[in-house]
């Protein structure tokens, strides 16, 4: 993970296509020195003599025959008050992928080479200016899809997990403290005394984890969205449904039964939550090839759903589809949508509440606009349920960082158990070590090469 000082890179920062203006990044030691090799000012200086920090504005040409490529602003930066802590330079242009590509290509040229996904954003870990929660915070602000996610990975990047994270870490040192302490002075008798306070302190620390753990969940739905998968048998009103939540006609409606033989997924944001809705096809028994591929997919969302939308048709009462779909979704989250009420009441409720008493059940009429917003309250207390607020900003959002306090509240329980067992103080220390070496990781304190190789791969070139 080492840098080489001549080794700049370049990239393209802005998203390909047509828009008015690209920026083309350029950051290393050399940065300034390359860019200065294209650039024309219109004071006729070189880039190293104008201003530091300021667009200066003129002409990317190429210094082989002079030809223009483009009107340009450039703003040069010196390190180590950077992103990346490095010298870096900024060519704004004209957007569009010619002259952002045609930019991109002088510069290689001229000594940079392109940088690999994420490397800006691994130079700034790498030279600490941020830690390796705050460098996935990046990524999930250029992905958030909510203002609850957009607010927590910005306060994440802010270091509002690092610093609650420094806490727990802050005791574990201190109890690593009073070991050293009991074994370093063994004449005083200390030890008892020590182990009843290293208990205390390590029974905190484990309620600290626990309560960052407690928002995994919430964290995983603020970062990614709710997978909520809208079911039923065929003709019961769930592309409807689909439709009235998206506030658009983005599935085809009609009262031909299989009209929808793929899954059509969409974003909304409901009330902060990102909802990651999912319209599938009908479940029902069917030789149409096509359809059945459909059936076959809604099965398989089904099994990865976070919540599950069972639409029921009021005006029938319950068909043997109907109750095969129940027996497969009974141990997923779902809320039960009763739609077509405003026709004739045929179906009964209680073989529904009578079996699930714990499923919310909804009654609907897409027709007349009526229900919607009651499942949107629904999902919204469903969700806060979970231990979530929408005023939480520290919280778990990936995987990773879950699996680390998993791993550091087992050792911190091994500690526990340890101390309650009358072993000798020193033998804890090896818990309480592997606790902090668990932390660490998400901060990336303590972590090889070939993880942070792999988090930065996930990112966007040019971030």
């Amino acid at each position: 993970m080492v840098i080489r000082e001549e080794d700049t890179i370049t990239a393209i920062a802005t998203a390909p296509g047509e828009s008015g203006i690209g920026i083309v990044r350029i950051s290393g030691l050399c940065a300034i020195s390359i860019a200065a090799r294209v650039f024309r000012s219109v004071s006729g200086k070189s880039l190293e003599q104008l201003p530091d920090r300021r667009m200066n504005y003129g002409h990317i040409t190429n210094p082989d025959d002079g030809e223009t490529i483009d009107e340009v602003f450039v703003v040069a930066m010196k390190a180590p008050y950077t992103y990346t802590r490095e010298d870096v330079v900024e060519i704004h242009c004209h957007g569009g992928n010619a002259a952002v590509r045609n930019i991109l290509e002088l510069i290689v040229e001229a000594g940079a080479r392109v940088a690999e996904p994420g490397e800006f954003t691994k130079r700034a870990f790498l030279n600490g200016r941020i830690d390796l929660s705050q460098a996935e915070a990046v990524m999930d602000i250029i992905h958030s899809k909510s203002d609850m996610g957009l607010k927590t990975a910005v306060s994440q990047l802010e270091g509002g997990l690092s610093r609650y994270l420094d806490e727990i870490k802050d005791k574990l040192l201190s109890i690593m403290a009073g070991v050293e302490a009991s074994i370093d002075f063994p004449e005083h008798d200390i030890e008892e005394q020590t182990r009843e306070t290293l208990l205390e302190d390590t029974r905190q620390a484990v309620d600290m984890v626990e309560r960052l753990l407690a928002t995994s969940s919430g964290g995983r739905i603020v970062r990614e969205g709710l997978k909520t998968v809208i079911i039923g048998k065929p003709n019961v009103g769930k592309s409807s449904l689909l439709n009235a939540l998206l506030r658009e006609n983005r599935a085809i409606v009609t009262e031909v039964p299989g009209t929808t033989r793929d899954v059509i997924e969409e974003y909304i944001n409901l009330k902060g939550i990102p909802l990651r809705l999912m319209d599938t096809a009908g479940l029902r028994e069917t030789d149409d090839l096509v359809e059945s591929i459909g059936v076959e997919k809604t099965r398989v969302y089904m099994e990865n759903a976070d919540l599950v939308l069972l639409v029921l048709d009021a005006a029938r009462p319950l068909s043997k589809e109907d109750r095969a779909i129940l027996d497969i979704i009974k141990d997923k989250r779902s809320i039960v949508l009763i739609n077509k009420t405003d026709l004739e009441i045929r179906l009964d409720e209680r073989e529904i509440t009578d079996r699930y008493p714990e499923w919310p059940v909804i009654h609907m009429s897409l027709v007349q606009d009526r229900g919607l917003d009651a499942l949107e309250d629904t999902i919204y207390n469903l969700v806060f349920s979970d231990g979530i607020r929408s005023s939480d900003a520290v919280m778990v959002t990936r995987v990773r960082h879950e699996d680390c306090l998993k791993r550091a509240k087992r050792s911190l329980g091994d500690a526990i158990r340890a101390m309650k067992g009358g072993l000798p103080v020193d033998l804890v220390s090896i818990d309480i070590k592997a606790a902090l070496e668990a932390l660490g990781e998400i901060t990336g304190d303590n972590i090889t090469e070939e993880i942070v190789d792999r988090i930065f791969a996930d990112f966007c070139i040019g971030k």
